[in-house]
Formats: structure tokens, C-alpha cells, sequence
């Protein structure tokens, strides 16, 4: 136990620097390549946990501690220990115990008191301090407070909803491959390995528990793959005709990517500026038994990658805030800034005008976020289509609520959907 508390505090010191959680994971797992499964399961579900619920837990510690002067890697291991505190399964004892042991190797060990009080403190405390953080907004909600206003103005009838699916475990949602099997097959298969499971829109089952994928039946053939249910909409919308040359722009990691080919015959283009990432999308796709023309350029300048000729459909999945896909990231709840988001537009605004410029009139573009929040959806199209003469946006409105917006909820992410013809 000792160390994972080191570990994982380490983990969530390093996010609330301002680095990206997968990453910082990434690089535990190759730095400590030993670690049995239960110990890297317990550091995730720790830091993940502790990410979650920092709103409340950050407001119950400073009632705790009087002093500004906390060093950052004793206040996140002190974050971690008042996690597993409070919604952990371990002996309160023990994680004390090990939180202190933790301390005494941090700067000489001069903070190990500290760590022993305040934790001790707590747990007299815990019931008084959790209620008065329900009390606060802030602490309540688990979302810094100009998220929450921003959530108020532009989802006044859904901010709560969307608040409470963010600090939800997340589904474990699949896409079933269905030019090698059918979801009914699939969902038989499941069955038989013991694995709980329902289907959830025209190819999708949800897991009544998440499961390492190589329980999965088949996956390793291609029989499935995790996607989840908002994001399995985008290969349906576009619609590719078959023969038809598609460009997926900003493709990695290939999810959708793989869903293009499984959807239709077509030739699919699969663009991203990541030469790494690039690698995951050769992987998912080599497990998917299908092919496509993978291409290192940035979407926002054709010119390093273009040969000139049309598309007949492009998948513009371009960057973003990553604001409806919170409860699988939760550090970006304390990443972001407000001023982030003129910085995505501007980045999706260019990459929508070169992307136009490589699609054959007739033909169709998909924008897509995985945000919740106009600035990047329907107030960026909108601008799209003032300043675009030869585009107009088909409603979606038979197949998606909110104009194209899905909202995060217990059942999928938050996605954001339109879809433009070219005169």
C-alpha cells in the first residue's frame, strides 16, 4: 500500500501542475513496468477518484489547514489519503499509516506531523466537513466555479445533469463489428463468459461492469471495440456511399476510423498531425482486419498532404476542449481556463476552411467535438456558414436532440454533431 499512496500521490501532484492524467499514468506504467495488475488498478482508481471529487475534497482541506505554505506534493498526497478516507474500502488506520510513511520521504520528512494531524483531524471531522461541503457550490458540484456559471448560461435547463454524469464512473460501451458478427451473436457470446451486458443504440452494448479487454470474446479478432455510444454516431451521420473517398481529419486514436470501414466500402484517408498516435490507429485497425491510407499532416495545411484530389466526405473530429468527455478525463476539469476556449475556435475555425477546400461540391462534411459548449459547436458553425457561401447545414434533427448536441449523461459522453453539404 505504501506504494501505491506514493505513487498516486505523485500522479495527482503532477496533474494539478498542469499536466494531462493519461500521460502522467503512461509514463508510471513504463517507469514501474513491474507493478502487478492490482497495484496499477488501485493507482488509477485513486487518482481518477481523487480528480473527481477534488471540488470537495480541496474545500474539506483547507477547513483542516491553516497554513498557504503546503508544499504541492504533500498537499496531493494529503488529497489522495482524504479520498480514499472518505470513499475508499481501507482501514482509515492503514491509510493513514501509509500517507505518513509517504510524507517522511518528501523534503526530509518535515511535513510527516502535518500529514498525521490533518488526516486525524478528518476523520473526527468527516461527517461535519462532507456536509458543509455539500453545502458549497463549488465543493458540491466538483467543478471549478466558472465551469459551473458557464454550464448555467448555456445549458440552464441541463447543467445539473450534465455536472452529475461528469463525476460519474463511466460506461464501458462496445461496438460491435458487424460485418463479422451480429450484436444479438455478440451479446450471446458475452453471456456465455459471464459478462453482463445490453444493447444501447443500432450496434452498441453496454457492460453492466467494465472488463479488461482480453476478457472481451473475439476482440482481438475484431469482433468489438470500446466506443463509446455518443461517439458512434459519427460513421451513421456521415453516411458514406460505398466506393465514395472519405478523409477521417484528425483521426487518431482510429476509433472512428475503424467504424468508417466497418460501415461501408469505402476509401478512407485517415489524417493526424501525432506520428505516435498514428501508430495506435495502424493498431486498432490491423485488429479490425481492415485498411486505410494513414497520413502524418496537420489538417489546418492540406498542402503538406493533399495530392489534389476531392473528397467525397470528410470526418472533421477536430480538437477541442474535450469538455463532454470529463468523466473519463477528469483532470481536464482543473486543466482547462476560460480563455481556452477562443483558442480551440480559432484552431477549429482554420482547420474547417482548409478541410473545405478538399471536398468535391455534392459532398458532405461531419464536424464533430466531444464539447459541451457553444463557443465550439453551434456558435462555430454558425460563423462557418456566415463567412461560406457554397455551404449549408443539414438538420439532424430526426436523429439528435439540442441541434446536434449530446449531452454527457449516466448512459454516454457529450458529443456535438453537424453536418454540411457543399453547393
Amino acid at each position: 500500500m505504501y506504494k501505491t499512496q506514493k505513487i498516486a500521490g505523485e500522479t495527482v501532484a503532477a496533474v494539478l501542475a498542469g499536466r494531462n492524467l493519461t500521460d502522467t499514468l503512461n509514463t508510471v506504467w513504463r517507469k514501474e513496468a513491474g507493478l502487478e495488475a492490482r497495484h496499477r488498478g488501485a493507482i488509477q482508481d485513486i487518482s481518477y477518484g481523487t480528480l473527481r471529487r477534488y471540488g470537495e475534497i480541496s474545500f474539506m482541506l483547507k477547513q483542516l489547514i491553516q497554513r498557504q505554505d503546503i508544499e504541492a506534493p504533500i498537499h496531493a498526497l494529503l488529497a489522495i489519503s482524504t479520498y480514499q478516507l472518505a470513499w475508499g474500502r481501507s482501514a482509515p488506520h492503514a491509510i493513514v499509516d501509509y500517507a505518513v510513511k509517504v510524507a517522511s520521504h518528501i523534503n526530509g520528512g518535515r511535513a510527516k506531523g502535518l500529514v498525521n494531524g490533518v488526516l486525524r483531524n478528518f476523520l473526527r471531522r468527516k461527517d461535519e466537513l462532507m456536509q458543509a461541503a455539500h453545502a458549497n457550490p463549488h465543493a458540491h458540484w466538483n467543478h471549478p466555479e466558472w465551469w459551473i456559471a458557464a454550464m448555467q448560461r448555456a445549458w440552464p435547463d441541463h447543467w445539473e445533469q450534465v455536472l452529475t454524469a461528469n463525476n460519474s464512473r463511466p460506461p464501458m460501451t462496445l461496438r460491435v463489428n458487424l460485418r463479422k458478427n451480429s450484436r444479438e451473436a455478440y451479446l450471446d457470446a458475452l453471456k456465455a463468459a459471464d459478462i453482463a451486458a445490453e444493447g444501447i443504440g443500432t450496434q452498441g452494448i453496454r457492460l453492466k461492469q467494465p472488463v479488461s479487454v482480453d476478457q472481451l470474446p473475439g476482440f482481438f479478432e475484431g469482433l468489438c471495440s470500446v466506443q463509446d455510444a455518443g461517439a458512434q454516431w459519427a460513421a451513421p451521420l456521415l453516411n458514406p456511399a460505398p466506393g465514395s473517398r472519405v478523409l477521417d481529419a484528425c483521426c487518431a486514436p482510429g476509433g472512428k476510423t475503424g467504424h468508417l470501414l466497418e460501415y461501408a466500402d469505402v476509401a478512407v484517408t485517415a489524417l493526424d498531425v501525432d506520428v505516435q498516435r498514428l501508430n495506435r490507429v495502424r493498431e486498432n485497425l490491423d485488429r479490425l482486419g481492415v485498411s486505410a491510407k494513414v497520413v502524418q499532416g496537420d489538417a489546418a495545411n492540406p498542402s503538406q498532404w493533399w495530392d489534389g484530389q476531392p473528397f467525397d466526405h470528410i470526418l472533421a473530429d477536430v480538437p477541442c476542449s474535450a469538455t463532454g468527455v470529463t468523466r473519463r478525463h477528469p483532470d481536464i476539469k482543473w486543466l482547462r481556463r476560460p480563455d481556452d476556449f477562443a483558442q480551440f475556435a480559432t484552431q477549429q475555425s482554420s482547420m474547417l476552411d482548409a478541410l473545405w477546400g478538399c471536398l468535391k461540391p455534392g459532398g458532405t462534411l461531419l464536424y464533430v467535438t466531444c464539447s459541451v459548449f457553444p463557443e465550439e459547436n453551434a456558435q462555430q458553425i454558425e460563423a462557418f456558414l456566415s463567412r461560406t457561401r457554397n455551404a449549408r447545414q443539414i438538420s439532424l434533427s430526426t436523429s439528435l436532440p439540442n441541434n446536434g448536441q449530446l449531452l454527457p449523461d449516466l448512459q454516454q459522453d457529450g458529443f456535438y454533431y453537424a453536418l454540411l453539404a457543399k453547393d
